[in-house]
């Protein structure tokens, strides 16, 4: 990902609420925010602009 490996490896636990694009601990089993299940990983690759 980036140039720091343990940063990225802190950036990589995080997971982002579907709902309201919350950042949220590694083992949240809810949105910390507005309290939805629905969580996906944040995302490890760099995603070029166009």
């Amino acid at each position: 990902m980036g140039k720091f490996p343990v940063a990225d490896a802190v950036l990589a636990k995080i997971y982002i609420c579907k709902k309201c694009k919350a950042r949220n601990k590694a083992g949240a089993e809810k949105c910390r925010k507005c309290g939805y299940s629905a969580l996906r990983p944040k995302r490890k690759d760099i995603r070029a602009k166009k």
